[in-house]
């Protein structure tokens, strides 16, 4: 069954000493406002840059290093998981309603389900 998938998200994880300063140095950085989530204090959005790209910033927990990752969005979670362990990824964590992986360097990733709406539907690409 064909499903489809896109890279979308780089996530700025940062632990709470550095979130503050982190995101108002992206906001800065990149020009734009880092608007807070209003029902979760651990977000804020940079928003869409060039074919709806998003940069999140994410408050993580203590002990959790800085560090940058992105999710890969699909209309299949199980199939998108599948396919990247078919080319080297690895399961790290079954976190309820998404996958945290490893690619082969141990980077983390992340599929989720689609998040971009409108976009998604742009740019995904399908897989037999």
């Amino acid at each position: 069954m064909p499903h489809r998938s896109r890279l979308s998200i780089l996530l700025l994880d940062l632990p709470p000493e550095h979130h503050a300063a982190g995101t108002a140095f992206w906001a800065g950085a990149t020009g734009r406002t880092a608007d807070a989530d209003p029902t979760d204090e651990k977000w804020a959005s940079l928003g869409s840059f060039a074919d709806g790209w998003h940069v999140e910033v994410q408050r993580t927990g203590e002990g959790t290093p800085p560090r940058w990752h992105v999710d890969i969005e699909t209309d299949d979670i199980p199939a998108e998981v599948a396919r990247l362990e078919a080319l080297g990824a690895t399961r790290h964590r079954d976190m309820g309603s998404f996958w945290q992986l490893l690619d082969p360097a141990g980077l983390v990733f992340c599929v989720v389900g689609v998040q971009t709406g409108e976009e998604f539907d742009r740019h995904a690409v399908s897989w037999p």
